[in-house]
């Protein structure tokens, strides 16, 4: 396979990982080539596990697709709360907050209710709505397309937003924990919003409950070991015994008989 050619799949694979799908036309001017060459680049990613053709477009496979936000957000409910109020405990009122999209980071919100004079900077429309009815927080949201189902602003526009803040905190969730720590995401997008908020935030926090660990997601970024505090409902597998405990006094655990 020819350089020019390597360096084409690559980028297709790039695009779909941050898009989620993406159509042969979209691919074909983007990249400058035919319609024909980018159909013989898919015939030939799609025979891994990652990409899959459908319908004239190329999208990721459904194993790498994250599940419906509702559907997450109605999953582990009591778990999730107590980590919102364990991460809202941290925050005093008239903080500036950074919280990112996803249903773990949504709960934070909801828990930030009681709490005023926030300053929340974030594209998770659902925590802006959540934290409205207090007429003394301030809430600054990027411009950009709503994704739905859920709810939420990602691209380019995104990072720019999130780089011309700096919060006190930062409030995020993962898709994944690999065995190594590194955290996933479905799109690269998701993880490039993550980093920015982590860098630009004086105090970092990941809210995940434990089926997270192990669960596998194709885009890649930064180490559990980076994080400020780690808040989880209870330890997850054994085989993550050794890096759960290298956290230290980094981990918040929210199941009662493990405070």
């Amino acid at each position: 396979m020819t350089t020019k050619k390597q360096n084409r799949r690559v980028q297709i694979t790039e695009i779909v990982l941050e898009r989620g799908a993406v159509s042969v036309g979209a691919l074909a001017e983007a990249l400058d080539v035919s319609t024909q060459t980018i159909r013989r680049d898919i015939d030939k990613l799609c025979e891994g596990d990652t990409l899959r053709r459908r319908h004239g477009r190329v999208e990721l496979a459904k194993q790498h697709l994250n599940t419906p936000f509702d559907q997450r957000a109605g999953t582990n409910l009591v778990e999730k709360r107590d980590i919102g109020e364990a991460a809202a405990a941290l925050i005093p009122d008239g903080a500036s907050i950074f919280i990112s999209i996803g249903s773990t980071p949504l709960s934070v919100a909801q828990a930030l209710r009681r709490h005023k004079g926030l300053t929340v900077i974030t594209n998770n429309l659902s925590a802006a709505m959540a934290l409205s009815d207090e007429l003394s927080n301030r809430i600054i949201l990027p411009g950009g397309e709503v994704r739905l189902p859920d709810r939420d602003i990602l691209g380019d526009g995104v990072l720019d937003f999130f780089g011309r803040y700096r919060a006190e905190y930062g409030i995020f969730g993962v898709a994944g924990v690999a065995e190594d720590g590194s955290l996933l995401e479905f799109h690269s997008a998701e993880v490039s919003a993550r980093e920015r908020i982590r860098e630009n935030a004086q105090v970092s926090m990941l809210v995940l409950d434990h089926t997270k660990f192990g669960r596998m997601a194709p885009a890649v970024g930064e180490n559990i070991s980076d994080v400020d505090h780690v808040i989880l409902d209870r330890r997850p597998d054994v085989k993550f015994n050794t890096l759960i405990d290298n956290l230290c006094d980094r981990l918040i655990l929210t199941e009662r008989d493990e405070r």
